[in-house]
């Protein structure tokens, strides 16, 4: 199985910055696309940002330009860098990875998701 281990949420006011990371274990063969996605209390489930395996990104107009997303292929892992943080971007944010195991069909792996909460 495919484990996804979210760590780098937490508090900070406006303007500052977070880097999530998102490290996948398991008998990865292969992964495709990896992205972020984020929930606010009473909100739907939105996409944050993803990259390819190819290294193609795409935002969110709301997070462009704030937050990069990157991904060390050679680790499973994927990241977020996030600046200029805002109020609205207080949300849970789950990491997910498009991802092949030995074997397996491609399947949408899920992080835990981690708080991110940004003071006025």
């Amino acid at each position: 199985q495919v484990q996804l281990v979210e760590s780098g949420g937490g508090l900070v006011q406006a303007g500052g910055s977070l880097r999530l990371s998102c490290a996948a274990s398991g008998s990865i063969f292969s992964t495709n696309v990896m992205g972020w996605f984020r929930q606010a209390p009473g909100k739907q489930r939105e996409l944050v940002a993803t990259e390819s395996s190819g290294g193609s990104t795409n935002y969110d107009t709301s997070v462009k330009g704030r937050f990069t997303i990157s991904r060390d292929n050679a680790k499973n892992t994927v990241y977020l860098q996030m600046n200029g943080l805002k109020p609205e971007d207080t949300a849970v944010y789950y990491c997910n990875i498009n991802a092949r195991l030995v074997g397996r069909p491609w399947y949408d792996y899920w992080g835990q998701g981690t708080q991110v909460t940004v003071s006025s």
